[in-house]
């Protein structure tokens, strides 16, 4: 499929204005193509040659204002279309096939109870696989789209849906506002609904039958937080909500975390919880909710006009998401848990050679394929957390003024930096165009050290800055408490600002250097911290003592990132985490502190030779986390101990009493998580996973079961489970990503050495032949990130030098060859140095 060029659509926007498309989609048609009529009226402001974009199974007709086309003239996607001046109307017919991949109509039928299921992911240019379109952001238009689904069947869309009288199986969804292509949505099954009424609109939130339990357990919050953040966005912005009604549907097999679609937003089904989660993350799950209500205003409302803006979507809708939360439920600890589940994501990606702005330069981003790429860390993390020293900057109330002025001068339009920029430049007296400049069109991360020095009269803070950005920051200084030195009490916050051009100017402060020197406390920045030595041994041996939650997410990331960056020894880190993080009682911490850990430390970090004694100090630490009084801190101890645990008899244990000593009773989800290592550790079969998928035939238990098969230590489990993710095409994206999970494993070196010259080159080949997203899927999950080795990182060099593997799939490559060479180095720094600073 030809990737739209940036020239094309600026061509073929001068050329057409699009006013409406009129959809007729048939579901009826069997499991593998359902039909697509399309009529679309336009108007061409001159005479010109253009193309609309369509991908279907079969093309059976195309009527240019009553003149038949040839469909053999369909050209990979494209249609060309030869116009005179005037107006317009087309029709296409088509039978169009089922996803299995999340991409265009994807197609799931529930293993639970036999009930299929079908919708829309249409981001990018995937309305193509769906109908045909003028697919690109700035021709927006209005769409009126109506279904013939199987009779139990709800169709569900942008507008409020209603079955059709006496149209057997006929629906109809409203008519939207213009809103752009890959904004269509359309979700048709035997939903379970819960509706309800909130501010005169329709709120409604659906999932598969076979969830409904869970669904209708957490119905009441799912509102509430709903309700809360839609009354806080009507309070924040002047423009009313621009849609009909507020839908959200939980579907199958979703790829991203959640799709803005106006009036239905579709969630990936994982939030509808089956078993026990922390609070942590049902705020997770909260700030998604927030974050894909604030693109109905950033996103649906404005849309960007080309996609090098999609920060103007994404960092918007991420800083939206976080704040409102904070603001109008009782998850108030959203920025710490932005701070240690994100923020990591922002640093790494800005640190790889894929790094770019935040907001590129339009020859950045020349085409969608290259757009594509740039929905990472730095567009979500990064961008939010740039807004969020924005913020700190000019202040809320301009910050607000700025966007409120944008809403109302681009409302169902399209609008660029330079749009938003002037309209911040409206609301303040500040600099915002060099602030964006500084911020927004540069990339790499600053760096901030702390020199710290006595004084007469009192001490002396001077801040090296590597990097040219302007921060606000506050600077907080603590000391130990007399009476309990593994507490620490603040002493005073300081607010400075760093031009990042000037040299930095020393702070003569009073009294004596304090025991901690906390640059970016509270996390107003985004750059990295380092500590004078003096407050590293302080932060080694009184972290936990910080008295507030962000401020301990600010010394944990910074010493992730001293980790990271060769200037502590992973076993540092571990020790830290043994002897502070039983003190910690904030949730999203602990996940963090202990993910990091075990997913980097102990399996990349180290030497092989090393991890099982890392493992054993991740396990002595989750065993004294099972003493808290929290039920989040224990369930989080728990996941962590079995992944940690080599002691097959006592997890075999655990699983035959279905319970954990000290921990919850065990539900589908840990009783997975354990079948899982004990099948890593070969004290499972294929027996114990069929008895389980006995007991638990959801959908999640038949993607467990696919993990677990491929993570058996047998070279037949091996070869079958590398024969389902390269060589034949029927696994979905989810049974793909399972298996793919499963079958690496550090403990089964030995057996795997023999895949990883043939990765490589099965992962091409796939990616070529799969598309898009298993291409990504291929890259992050299929790809032996424990193997930390120099032959791993020459193969794939050379593979990225000769291979040719598809844009998707040379980013993922990129990245993960480029956190392997992190790790060797990380290796190489540790050879050389002892367990300390």
């Amino acid at each position: 499929m030809p990737a739209l060029n940036r020239t094309e659509a600026e061509t073929r926007a001068r050329l057409i204005d699009v006013h409406h498309y009129t959809i007729d989609l048939d579901l009826t048609r069997g499991a593998e193509v359902f039909g697509s009529t399309t009529e679309i009226t336009f108007t061409a402001l001159a005479a010109g040659d253009t193309f609309v974009e369509v991908k279907p199974d079969t093309l059976h007709r195309v009527v240019l204002d009553g003149r038949e086309l040839d469909p053999r003239d369909l050209d990979d996607n494209r249609l060309p279309l030869t116009l005179a001046a005037g107006e317009h109307r087309l029709l296409v017919e088509a039978d169009m096939r089922y996803s299995r991949t999340g991409e265009g109509l994807h197609r799931f039928t529930d293993p639970a109870d036999g009930l299929t299921y079908a919708y829309t992911q249409l981001f990018m240019e995937d309305v193509q696989r769906v109908t045909a379109a003028f697919d690109q952001p700035d021709l927006k238009a209005v769409f009126d789209v109506t279904a013939t689904a199987p009779a139990e069947w709800t169709v569900l869309g942008n507008g409020i849906s209603e079955r059709i009288p006496d149209g057997e199986g006929r629906w109809r969804i409203s008519t939207t506002p213009p809103i752009s292509t890959y904004l269509l949505a359309v979700a048709a099954g035997p939903w379970h609904s819960v509706r309800t009424e909130h501010a005169g609109l329709p709120f409604a939130l659906h999932c598969r039958r076979s969830l409904a339990p869970h669904l209708d357990a957490d119905a009441d919050e799912l509102f509430d937080i709903t309700r809360r953040c839609f009354d806080r966005y009507r309070e924040l912005f002047t423009e009313p909500y621009p849609f009909d009604s507020y839908e959200q549907a939980f579907v199958p097999e979703f790829n991203s975390g959640a799709m803005e679609n106006p009036g239905l937003v579709t969630f990936r089904e994982e939030f509808v919880f089956r078993s026990a989660v922390t609070d942590t993350e049902r705020q997770t799950r909260g700030m998604v909710i927030a974050h894909e209500m604030a693109h109905m205003w950033f996103g649906d409302l404005v849309t960007l006009r080309w996609w090098d803006d999609i920060w103007l979507n994404e960092s918007f809708a991420e800083y939206m998401g976080f704040q409102v939360l904070s603001e109008a439920t009782g998850f108030t600890g959203t920025w710490t848990d932005f701070a240690v589940a994100r923020k990591g994501w922002g640093y790494d990606a800005d640190q790889r050679p894929s790094t770019h702005p935040v907001a590129p330069d339009a020859e950045a981003v020349p085409d969608t394929a290259s757009a594509l790429l740039n929905f990472d860390g730095i567009s979500y993390a990064k961008g939010a957390s740039a807004l969020r020293q924005l913020v700190a900057w000019i202040g809320e109330k301009d910050f607000l003024a700025g966007i409120n002025d944008h809403f109302a001068r681009h409302r169902f339009g399209n609008a660029t930096l330079a749009d938003f920029l002037d309209s911040l430049a409206r609301s303040t007296d500040r600099d915002v165009h060099a602030w964006a400049a500084q911020w927004l069109r540069t990339s790499g991360v600053d760096t901030l050290e702390p020199v710290v020095a006595d004084h007469p009269g009192g001490w002396q803070l001077e801040i090296r800055h590597t990097g040219s950005r302007p921060h606000r920051i506050d600077i907080g200084l603590y000391d130990r408490a007399p009476a309990d030195p593994a507490r620490l009490v603040p002493r005073d916050r300081v607010r400075t600002d760093l031009t990042g051009t000037a040299a930095p100017q020393p702070l003569t402060l009073p009294g004596r250097r304090p025991d901690l020197v906390l640059l970016n406390d509270g996390d107003l920045s985004f750059a990295k911290i380092r500590f004078d030595q003096r407050s590293w041994t302080t932060v080694a041996e009184a972290l936990g003592g910080l008295p507030d939650a962000l401020s301990r997410a600010v010394a944990w990331n910074a010493a992730r990132d001293l980790v990271r960056d060769g200037l502590l020894h992973p076993a540092a880190y571990l020790d830290a985490a043994r002897t502070q993080l039983p003190r910690e009682d904030d949730l999203a911490i602990v996940q963090g502190v202990l993910g990091f850990a075990r997913t980097h430390v102990a399996d990349r970090y180290l030497p092989a030779d090393q991890r099982p004694a890392a493992l054993a100090t991740l396990s002595a630490l989750a065993r004294d986390l099972l003493h808290s009084p929290a039920d989040g801190l224990r369930l989080a101890a728990v996941r962590s101990l079995i992944g940690s645990s080599d002691d097959t008899a006592e997890l075999r244990d655990w699983l035959t009493a279905d319970r954990i000593p000290g921990g919850p009773a065990l539900d589908p989800e840990l009783r997975w998580r354990l079948l899982l290592r004990l099948a890593v550790l070969g004290r499972a079969d294929g027996d114990d996973i069929a008895a389980e998928l006995v007991r638990d035939p959801s959908a999640s238990g038949e993607e467990s079961a696919a993990r677990c098969r491929a993570a058996l230590p047998d070279p037949q489990a091996k070869e079958s489970a590398w024969a389902a993710l390269f060589d034949d095409d029927t696994l979905s994206n989810y049974l793909f990503n399972a298996t793919a999970q499963g079958f690496w494993q550090p403990e089964q070196h030995d057996l795997l050495r023999d895949y990883l010259p043939r990765y490589y080159p099965a992962a091409v080949t796939l990616a070529a032949r799969r598309g898009p997203a298993l291409a990504e899927a291929a890259g992050r999950h299929a790809f032996p990130a424990y193997a930390v080795r120099p032959d791993t990182l020459r193969l794939g060099r050379e593979c990225l030098r000769s291979d040719e593997p598809t844009p998707a799939l040379r980013r993922m490559l990129a990245d993960q060859l480029d956190d392997l060479d992190r790790a060797l180095r990380v290796h190489a720094a540790a050879a050389e140095t002892a367990p300390t600073r």
